[in-house]
């Protein structure tokens, strides 16, 4: 592969291109979480698109409903091991889905940032890199099928212990300056789910001798939303996000479902959060509990000497930046110090109808994948 930022260089446009057919290949397949055919289709498309050296295994997936994980081992010569980490399901459903669209610059369609571009990216990198298997020891790449809805517990930490740079291809970005960011700080994560259990009675005629369990849930979401403060130390921020509750005009409703959105420094802060539910509003029981709780990521100072001598090798400066958005970079962080997110090519809207990547950012950002990784496995 050679070594310094011409050579990186020289690579970048070739694999900027094959990136972009296989990015319209992946989004042409619909793959919202938990549909399993979409993801089995996805995932044989990566497979083929993966290095020839690459010894293919499907591993059980941390959702055991969704189709098993991809997990591809390329052996090599050197002393280190490399781990690039990437999902393919969406949150886009059949309905909404629709082929890669380009409008200018800019490249339209379902998961394009979130994270298929990203997987693209990531495949590329894999590929430049078993070409030259006196990098690494081991080159690994983990594509998940979960990441969007997931609520158990990840379960591929372990398998990647004393593994030595963790690279994840969320979608990246610019400073304001622009120049080229990099995750390397998350918030924790988390979801609020409460549930009330009131009475039913006539609204006109017996609005008494109800128990209102959407006035409980709206008492809730304001007592756990009080505990909010963004600006704060902790960074913490509650947000109620979808309310359930009634089944008639006339009818006081009998029960309902809240469910909130936590962000946090440090995830000890939800706990706090969980306790500011009471248990019962105007006769109606309240049950509150955590859900889908997402590690922080902080590897800032881990990492900065590899962004600094990554920059150097690039020609140009790699930024650290912090990102609220939870991604299963996260679980890896404690693990794996040097865990670097944000590599994927730099887009907008995701999660939305109107998801796009930009289409000249899947070299810039190629480049900065290449020399992270061939920096962090020149680090020992």
């Amino acid at each position: 592969m050679g070594s310094g930022a011409d050579r990186i260089t020289e690579l970048a446009p070739s694999l900027a291109s094959e990136a972009l057919r296989e990015m319209e290949v992946l989004v042409a397949v619909s793959t919202p979480s938990g549909d399993r055919a979409g993801a089995e289709e996805a995932i044989a498309l990566c497979a083929s698109f993966l290095p020839t050296a690459a010894q293919i295994e499907r591993v059980p997936c941390s959702t055991s409903t969704c189709a098993p994980d991809l997990l591809a081992r390329i052996s090599g010569f050197g002393r280190l091991r490399l781990l690039l980490l990437g999902h393919i399901d969406t949150v886009i459903s059949h309905d909404s889905h629709a082929p890669l669209r380009p409008a200018g610059e800019r490249l339209y369609g379902p998961g394009t940032a979130d994270m298929k571009g990203g997987v693209a990216v990531a495949l590329a990198v894999a590929r430049a890199l078993a070409a030259s298997p006196e990098l690494f020891a081991e080159l690994s790449v983990l594509l998940v099928t979960d990441e969007e809805w997931r609520t158990e517990k990840f379960r591929h930490v372990e398998r990647f212990a004393g593994y030595d740079a963790c690279l994840c291809f969320e979608a990246g970005e610019r400073t304001a300056a622009g120049e080229e960011g990099v995750i390397v700080r998350r918030k924790g994560a988390g979801t609020l789910r409460v549930s009330a259990t009131g009475r039913a009675s006539h609204s006109g005629s017996a609005p008494l001798e109800g128990r209102n369990a959407l006035l409980a849930l709206c008492a809730a979401a304001t007592a756990v939303a009080a505990h909010s403060d963004p600006h704060g130390a902790e960074r913490l921020t509650v947000v109620p996000t979808v309310i359930r509750s009634g089944e008639a005009f006339n009818v006081v409703p009998a029960a309902g479902e809240l469910v909130c959105d936590l962000r946090c420094e440090d995830v000890a802060a939800f706990a706090r959060v969980l306790a500011a539910v009471p248990e019962e509003v105007g006769g109606a029981k309240l049950e509150a509990g955590l859900e889908r709780v997402w590690p922080a990521m902080d590897s800032e100072a881990a990492t900065a000497d590899l962004l600094a001598r990554a920059a150097q090798r690039l020609g140009r400066p790699i930024i650290a930046r912090a990102r609220g958005g939870a991604s299963d970079a996260s679980h890896f962080a404690a693990s794996i110090p040097l865990t670097v997110d944000g590599l994927g090519p730099r887009g907008g809207g995701a999660h939305t109808p109107d998801e796009f990547v930009l289409a000249s950012s899947l070299r810039e950002r190629l480049e900065v994948a290449l020399s992270l990784a061939v920096t962090a496995l020149e680090s020992g």
